[in-house]
């Protein structure tokens, strides 16, 4: 849709997009309230601040709505076409599947929530090679990087939604 549909979809239609965005019913709130927007780079201000804000207890509650890197989601929802698309670069190789599969176990027993990362444009290798990383990161470290990662997602998901 543009940005003058976007403006006049009413909101309990539009709202199910933005979620798939960022499930946090007080994000897609804030942006619906801000509507009209005059041109996307207003749009797009208001969605980076706004999920620049998220509280922890929101960021935990958008995670779970993120497969894990390298899982196939199923269904035909918003979210796990995107996320397939996104996850694209993961490929077929059982070899990196095993990795990323070991690597998100040792993710969620040492931070205890999913391996976030903006998987577009990145190759397996490369989300191995983060998720390593990453697995050295303090708590507070670690949280700091999810929810950038989450920022990123979220708002080429909405460019999706919103592609003037």
């Amino acid at each position: 849709m543009d940005l003058e549909e976007f403006n006049s979809t009413p909101a309990d239609r539009l709202r199910p997009a933005l979620a798939a965005c960022c499930d946090v019913p007080e994000w897609v709130d804030g942006i619906l309230a801000k509507r009209p927007y005059g041109d996307l780079a207003a749009l797009t201000a208001v969605a980076d601040q706004s999920l620049r804000e998220l509280d922890d207890d929101e960021v935990d509650r958008a995670l779970q709505a993120h497969p894990r890197i390298g899982d196939r989601p199923q269904g035909a929802t918003t979210e796990a076409s995107w996320s397939r698309n996104e996850q694209s670069g993961v490929g077929a190789d059982p070899g990196a599947r095993r990795e990323l599969a070991e690597g998100n176990r040792q993710y969620e027993e040492r931070f205890g929530r999913v391996f976030l990362i903006c998987a577009t444009g990145l190759s397996a290798q490369d989300m191995l090679t983060s998720l390593r990383e990453r697995l050295r990161h303090d708590d507070v470290t670690e949280a700091k990087v999810v929810h950038e990662e989450l920022r990123k997602i979220a708002l080429l998901r909405l460019a999706k939604v919103v592609d003037a």
